[in-house]
């Protein structure tokens, strides 16, 4: 998946797989996103910030533009 970039769209985020065995940047990453458990979603603004972590972790979470 291509990086993602910073603008006012939101996205929804879900966690499709689990942080066990991960490095300690990821599990923060995953947590400070807001979600939980595998299959948690949440909506986020496409902040810089927002996206930062997003590319940290494009392993562990699916991106898609919220409706």
């Amino acid at each position: 998946m291509a990086n993602i970039v910073p603008s006012d769209a939101k996205l929804e985020i879900t966690q499709t797989k689990s942080v066990i065995g991960a490095k300690q940047g990821h599990r923060d990453s995953v947590r400070s996103l807001g979600l939980k458990r595998v299959g948690h979603t949440v909506v986020r603004t496409a902040d810089p910030v927002t996206v930062g972590m997003l590319n940290k972790v494009p392993h562990l979470v699916k991106v898609e533009e919220a409706k």
